[in-house]
């Protein structure tokens, strides 16, 4: 079901948010939108796209332009729940993305690292074939696909090792662990660029504001992540150091291989993205993981 009375239907140019708990729609509402936009987001109160077909709500509302920040996340559960997860990260996207299409709005949508197989040497570039080895990586490269053919004016933005203050990630787990154990394993075979949810949700803003000015500079396909790789090891390891500092507790840790630790799904090797494509259209420069890794826990903290 699709409900719309309780919406902001002002004369205000409205970007529809797909999307409330999620660490980026979390972190949008957070930021202050550019001068004569306002977000409006639709969780699964207003808009279940397990049920609800998305068009619907857009020709409602009739936006200024639409941001997918929804999914479905859970990549080990979508093994068992192929259904499921095409349902919200292929068909749900599509149906957006040929609304936005036809009504000739700006639709900006989040995919993921997961579309690769993760067996490149070098960090991932737009251009690279797609090899997904999961079901949720599949989904989403579907999801993809099905917003490239629906035409218009969109914009993707692949990213991955996503973390914030808000709901779950790697990062408020490993804080939780420092608290709570003396001592844990961490994957230290998974590179990638861990990239903070606050960055995400800025470039998702600027490209809706060039896309409703005219500037088609930030459309297409792009990756945005941090500035640097990591193992997920390394990031553990900086989470508890800053645990130590604070508190003077530490797990002692031991790097594994992901061999030693079995999930439903398969993880990409490398999930390291090459931001250049973004960085020469947007005048946008990655901040290292470290620095952002260091203001989501002092975010923490203060919360």
């Amino acid at each position: 079901m699709v409900q719309v009375a309780e919406m902001d239907v002002s004369d205000v140019a409205r970007v529809l948010v797909f999307g409330q708990n999620g660490q980026v729609a979390q972190a949008l509402a957070q930021i202050s939108p550019p001068a004569g936009l306002t977000l409006t987001f639709a969780g699964r109160d207003r808009c279940d796209l397990q049920t609800a077909d998305p068009a619907e709500l857009i020709s409602a509302l009739k936006p200024a332009a639409v941001i997918n920040a929804s999914a479905y996340t859970a990549v080990d559960r979508a093994e068992s729940e192929p259904d499921l997860a095409y349902r919200l990260n292929r068909d749900a996207v599509g149906a957006m993305a040929r609304a936005c299409a036809a009504a000739g709005l700006p639709f900006v949508h989040i995919s993921t690292d997961y579309v690769f197989a993760g067996d490149k040497s070098t960090p991932y570039v737009e251009t690279d074939a797609l090899e997904p080895i999961s079901i949720y990586g599949a989904s989403k490269a579907e999801g993809e696909a099905a917003v490239e053919a629906a035409g218009g004016r969109w914009t993707i933005l692949r990213t991955a090792w996503v973390f914030s203050p808000f709901g779950a990630n790697f990062i408020k787990t490993m804080r939780r662990f420092a608290a709570e154990r003396d001592a844990m394993s961490v994957v230290d075979d998974q590179r990638g660029r861990p990239t903070f949810a606050a960055d995400i949700a800025a470039v998702c803003l600027e490209a809706v504001q060039r896309g409703l000015s005219g500037d088609d500079s930030l459309q297409g396909l792009f990756h945005i992540a941090g500035a640097d790789d990591a193992v997920w090891a390394d990031v553990a390891e900086r989470v508890f150091q800053e645990a130590e500092r604070r508190t003077g507790r530490r797990p002692v840790m031991t790097r594994i291989p992901t061999s030693a630790y079995p999930t439903p799904a398969r993880r990409p090797g490398n999930s390291s993205l090459d931001t250049a494509k973004l960085q020469a259209a947007a005048g946008w420069t990655p901040r290292p993981w470290r620095e952002t890794v260091d203001l989501c826990l002092s975010a923490l903290e203060s919360a």
